[in-house]
């Protein structure tokens, strides 16, 4: 789930602990079908792909799973189904907006499935545009403050065209426009600098602040159960959550 970087890391913790290998490879081989059959094959010059190769292998994603998503996409497999982009969006407890980004070989099924999770949660579709406009795509990136000195960083990214950088606790949340993104890995990459987690993402331009741990709970319940769906590839969220329901969240999850 993608959201504001104030909750990531319960977003993280929570990921690590709940999330099954096999669907975390769905996803990233999804990812990598769609770079390919965009940018093309070859990750020296598609650096979208390059970047979901390096989450793959840090996903101890099998070369053999890799090679073979770099082929669906490009289409060197013959009978592979081809992957279809849809985007549903609607409200959850407190006006919190979700936008769901589904790849699916069967848009009817996902439809289907998507809006029975809404409905089971008390919720339904919002219309096109409803909760998006709320929304900017960015590329978004996480390092860790202790792998490196922050005016160092900082100097690093923007001379490689990242817009924003700030420090969120443990980590630096470094903020790009969608296309500077792949210059800014690439940056990182060579410095040797890891990153936590480097994607393009959707960033609220607002969020809505909840403080009160049932309403959190509630939500957080929510985006989990989408995100079980097989077709489901990303849920995003303009959801704060206060410091104080913050621990109380991080005591439950132990």
């Amino acid at each position: 789930m993608s959201g504001h970087s104030k909750w990531k890391t319960i977003a993280h913790k929570k990921g690590a602990a709940d999330a099954k290998r096999g669907k975390i490879f769905s996803r990233i081989s999804k990812e990598i079908i769609v770079a390919s059959k965009h940018g093309g094959g070859n990750p020296d010059t598609n650096l979208t792909l390059r970047s979901l190769i390096s989450k793959a292998r840090t996903a101890n994603m099998p070369i053999d799973n890799i090679e073979r998503s770099i082929k669906r996409g490009t289409g060197e497999l013959a009978g592979a189904a081809a992957l279809e982009e849809i985007v549903y969006e609607g409200y959850a407890k407190d006006g919190v907006g979700l936008i769901v980004v589904a790849l699916t070989d069967n848009k009817n099924r996902a439809a289907a499935e998507i809006r029975h999770i809404f409905t089971k949660n008390g919720s339904g579709f919002a219309g096109q545009g409803a909760v998006t406009r709320g929304f900017k795509r960015k590329g978004q990136l996480f390092v860790e403050a202790s792998a490196i000195d922050e005016d160092k960083l900082m100097e690093l990214v923007l001379e490689a065209g990242a817009e924003d950088m700030k420090q969120d606790d443990s980590q630096f949340e470094i903020l790009t426009e969608p296309e500077v993104f792949p210059h800014v890995v690439e940056a990182l990459e060579k410095a040797e600098i890891p990153t936590l987690e480097a994607e393009v993402t959707l960033v609220p331009d607002a969020c809505v602040s909840i403080s009160d741990k049932t309403t959190a709970s509630s939500v957080l319940k929510f985006v989990d159960d989408l995100e079980e769906n097989e077709d489901v590839q990303n849920v995003y969220t303009n959801m704060e959550i206060s410091d104080d329901v913050m621990k109380l969240l991080e005591a439950d999850e132990g």
